[in-house]
């Protein structure tokens, strides 16, 4: 309850002068705008306010808004090699946080910017132990929004196992630690097919040897050749799932990069070989 006469009344400084009020942008008509840059402020104000809104619980606010634009500018040249290197630094305390939405949206982000050419050794460690530790790999929720943290991971990882600063090797053995990582969450929004692609990304590199590019899959021979007495458990479903997605690819190929022509896995042969090996410990009847 107040008491006495209003703060302003008494030269409290309220209401504030114009010139403290946060402006803030409307992003709706940015986006509306085919995502052109307001001029009224410095693309650094503006930076800031949109990393801030990939931290809210609103979808509409986080997705739709900060994230689609932030991914819109860094892939037209907007920011300067400063200003993403700067970001990105600032996306990897994020895989810490205690809000799941922010540590699933901090990858997309890091992979525009490793796609835009920017990139720190710094940042792939903390991006490893956020990705096989994630314990909410919840796709969709009902009030969140998309979180998708296997997906999202997924999608950097395939980009960093591109990364000629990179070892392919270390991508491919992030992605099947992930998998085999116990769960009690069964993939139900695509997360298998994307982290598939990822590995198959990761498989076109030229550098691989015929070994480096299949002994990557001997976890999974050491984990289901011992079948657990409660049955399949939802990360050997979720491997095997994966594994069905990267047969696929080494198939037919993979789009990889910003490339839209199918590329070849080098290996393919002894990828889809040793994939059938591994699928048949777990269902003899498949294939």
């Amino acid at each position: 309850m107040c008491h006495g006469p209003f703060p302003w009344a008494q030269g409290g400084g309220w209401p504030p002068e114009p010139s403290t009020v946060p402006r803030m942008t409307d992003w709706v008509k940015v986006r509306d705008d085919d995502y052109s840059v307001p001029g009224d402020r410095s693309v650094d104000e503006l930076i800031a306010e949109l990393t801030g809104m990939l931290r809210s619980p609103d979808p509409v606010v986080r997705d739709r808004q900060a994230y689609s634009v932030l991914a819109t500018w860094i892939g037209r040249g907007v920011l300067s090699t400063q200003q993403l290197r700067a970001l990105g630094d600032e996306m990897v305390p994020r895989f810490g946080d205690s809000e799941i939405q922010a540590r699933t949206f901090a990858p997309l982000i890091l992979d525009a910017i490793v796609i835009a050419g920017v990139f720190e050794p710094s940042w792939v460690p903390p991006f490893e132990r956020w990705y096989v530790a994630e314990e909410d790999l919840r796709g969709y929720d009902a009030k969140l929004g998309w979180l998708h943290a296997v997906a999202h991971g997924a999608d950097l990882l395939g980009t960093l196992g591109l990364h000629s600063a990179v070892e392919p090797v270390q991508m491919l053995r992030l992605g099947i630690g992930r998998l085999l990582t116990p769960t009690q969450y069964v993939f139900r929004d695509l997360e298998d097919d994307r982290l598939g692609h990822a590995l198959a990304v990761t498989l076109t590199r030229p550098d691989l040897t015929d070994s480096d590019a299949t002994d990557w899959l001997d976890p999974a021979v050491r984990a289901f050749a011992t079948p657990p007495a409660e049955g399949i458990t939802p990360e050997v479903t979720n491997t095997i799932r994966a594994l069905r997605a990267l047969y696929v690819f080494a198939d037919h190929g993979v789009r990889a990069g910003t490339g839209k022509t199918l590329t070849e896995l080098p290996h393919g042969d002894h990828i889809r070989t040793k994939i059938t090996d591994v699928i048949r410990m777990v269902t003899p009847y498949y294939l």
